[in-house]
């Protein structure tokens, strides 16, 4: 509930052993699925498309689109954000943390993150967080919230 397709689009290729290219080859969709991971989704993922992917994935297509921003959500695909609290309860990526004016978290009120705590270093793209820590010096993503701020 509530992670978002990049992120879910990761860990699925990770636990499947598939590259980007590979997936979107036995998806159909190519290059499309590389762009989904990183936010980018102009033109918005059509029904075709979303019912290619979830034979590929085994998901309903419903559950597919509520991974998706809703029509009139503005998104803001940088900096990638993160709530270091809610990651620690749960380890994924949520769509709401990528809003365009959301700049805290509406369940911690904590100020999201945009780099690391420890050494600066920005997020990845979810799609590429493979342990959940930061890819520069391993500082375990749940134990920033020791440093995020109130919002």
């Amino acid at each position: 509930e509530g992670e978002r397709l990049s992120h879910f689009l990761g860990r699925f290729r990770r636990e499947n052993y598939f590259t980007k290219t590979q997936l979107g080859k036995l998806t159909g969709l190519g290059a499309v699925i590389g762009r989904w991971e990183k936010f980018y989704f102009n033109p918005f993922p059509s029904e075709k498309e979303l019912e290619a992917l979830a034979k590929v994935v085994e998901v309903e297509v419903e559950k597919l689109r509520g991974m998706l921003p809703q029509k009139g959500m503005t998104m803001k695909p940088r900096p990638i954000r993160l709530c270091a609290a809610c990651y620690a309860e749960y380890p994924y990526h949520r769509f709401e943390w990528q809003l365009k004016d959301v700049m805290k978290c509406s369940h911690h009120q904590l100020r999201l993150l945009t780099k690391c705590t420890n050494c600066g270093t920005d997020f990845l793209v979810p799609g590429d967080w493979v342990t959940g820590e930061c890819p520069h010096c391993c500082l375990p993503f749940a134990t920033m919230v020791r440093k995020q701020k109130q919002g």
